[in-house]
Formats: C-alpha cells, sequence, structure tokens
C-alpha cells in the first residue's frame, strides 16, 4: 500500500470511525457493517465515497438530507443557494397569472391564483430573500423579499370575501378599483426598474427577467389605467402583459436551473451569458486575449 493510499483510509477511518478493539464503531450512527462498506468503497473505487478527497474536506452525505448526520454534521455545513428557490416560487406564479391576463382557456378571473400567490410566491419568496440576508446577498434579499411582499399584498387584494378591498373600491366608482390597481402595479414598474439598472453588469439571462418583469408591470399598470366603461382593463394591453410575464416566468425557471444544475447533479451546465463588460466577461475576455497572444 503506497503511502497516498495509506493516508486517504487514515482519513477516512477518521471520518468514518474507526472501529475499536471491543467491536463497537465510534461513529453511534453507523453499524460495525455500514462503516466497512464505506471503508472499502472509498479504498477501492466504488461508490459515493470514492470520489471523494478526503484529506482535504469531510465527507459530505451523498443522499440529501435522508441521510442525517452520517458523515458530516448539520451545524458544520454552509448555506446552500437560496436563490432558486426563490426563482421558482416567482416563475410558477408569474406564469399562472401571466397565461390568465393572455385569455388561456378563456379564462378571465385570477382567483386560482391567491392560493399560489399567499403560499408559494408569496411565503417562499419571502423566505428565500431573508435566507439570501443571511448569506449577506444584499439584491437578491431586496429582490425576493419585495415580489414575495407583492405577492402577498396581490392575494390580499383579490381574497374573495376576505378584505374586500376590490368591493369597497367598486361602491367608490367604477374607475376606483382599476385606477387603484394601475397605480399599484406602476409603482411596482418603478421598483423592478431600479432592479433592472442593477443587472446590466451580471449576466444577459438575469438581465432579461427583470427587463421582461419590468415591461410586464408597465403594461399591465397602464392596461388597468386605461380600462374600458366597465372597468375592466384594456384587453390589448393586459394580452400583451401577459406575454412579457410568461417570458419573465420562463427567464426566472432558466436562471433558477442555472443556479440548480452543477457537476453533481447535470450533465450539463446552463449558459447565462455574461455581459463583455461584466466582471466575468472582462476576465474571460482577458484570458482569451493571453491565449491567443
Amino acid at each position: 500500500m503506497s503511502s497516498t493510499e495509506a493516508t486517504n483510509n487514515g482519513a477516512v477511518e477518521k471520518d468514518l470511525g474507526a472501529t475499536p478493539a471491543s467491536g463497537a464503531p465510534m461513529n453511534p450512527q453507523m453499524s460495525a457493517e455500514e462503516h466497512e462498506i464505506a471503508r472499502q468503497a472509498a479504498r477501492f473505487g466504488y461508490g459515493p465515497l470514492a470520489h471523494v478527497n478526503t484529506a482535504e474536506a469531510r465527507l459530505p452525505a451523498f443522499g440529501g438530507e435522508f441521510q442525517p448526520g452520517l458523515y458530516k454534521p448539520v451545524e458544520g455545513r454552509k448555506f446552500g443557494n437560496p436563490a432558486p428557490l426563490g426563482l421558482c416560487a416567482f416563475a410558477l406564479t408569474t406564469f399562472v397569472l401571466s397565461a390568465i391576463n393572455m385569455g388561456a382557456r378563456d379564462l378571465t378571473a385570477p382567483n386560482i391564483v391567491v392560493g399560489l400567490a399567499f403560499g408559494y410566491g408569496g411565503l417562499v419568496q419571502l423566505l428565500a430573500g431573508m435566507w439570501e440576508m443571511a448569506v449577506g446577498n444584499t439584491f437578491g434579499a431586496t429582490a425576493l423579499s419585495s415580489y414575495g411582499g407583492f405577492w402577498l399584498a396581490f392575494a390580499i387584494v383579490l381574497t374573495p370575501g376576505g378584505f374586500e378591498i376590490e368591493k369597497t373600491l367598486e361602491g367608490v366608482s367604477t374607475d376606483a378599483f382599476p385606477s387603484s390597481m394601475g397605480l399599484f402595479l406602476l409603482g411596482w414598474f418603478i421598483f423592478t426598474t431600479i432592479l433592472v439598472f442593477c443587472t446590466l453588469r451580471s449576466t444577459v439571462a438575469f438581465f432579461l427577467l427583470f427587463f421582461f418583469l419590468d415591461l410586464t408591470f408597465l403594461l399591465l399598470g397602464v392596461a388597468y389605467l386605461y380600462h374600458d366603461a366597465a372597468g375592466l382593463p384594456n384587453v390589448k394591453l393586459q394580452k400583451a402583459g401577459g406575454l412579457f410575464g410568461l417570458l419573465s416566468a420562463f427567464a426566472a425557471w432558466y436562471n433558477a436551473l442555472a443556479g440548480i444544475a452543477d457537476t453533481s447533479n447535470s450533465f450539463f451546465i446552463i449558459p447565462v451569458a455574461h455581459f463583455p463588460w461584466s466582471a466575468t466577461g472582462r476576465e474571460r475576455r482577458g484570458k482569451t486575449d493571453r491565449e491567443l497572444a
């Protein structure tokens, strides 16, 4: 046995828990048989542990959280990336509402979105935003938490028999609710425009997500402000807003996939197309120039 192999085997036994003379494994969560299987897997080159450099890092659980505490304690882990969760919550809720705005299946009332807006687009996205704050991402925390708040507010407005906001405004005049909704959406257009400026040095995929969303808020806001005599939003503008909403939803799913897929779970990496003037773009361009020189 080479010195390197002995070192690696020693590291494996240190992490998995060597079996003392009494026969009881040092790791109380593993039986002697489980310890031996894992040790042999790492030694002879098969199984998930065979691909772990035990000399540099503790062994990660290879079965997700369904292997609690088997190789690495929870308190020793870093935070995961909360962005894909928030993006997926935003994407699904936006997709359903945008499809209704486009008149899919002859649907006109967005009541089905209320449940999604409360549970997924609202609560889950808000939680993802708070986790972004925990990992130190101010932009992610601001964006995800704000849009989580948007969906919660949107659900409150449309909850049947709830706060009766729509019914109360319709009691004032025919123009009251659509005009109020138009101002509400235009306010989110202004907020999203601010975020668009902050994506100009990132990636094309990320920029398009907020750009499409910005146009969605603008078109829907104007659609409600230029409503018809019955107080319904302008149909053409509403459908146009629904179209850009769908594009925004698919862009969010694309960015989420780019954040989830890596070499551990995917055969390919999702391209996000860095802007040439971004820090990553300049770095890659500099490497290419040196390679050609």
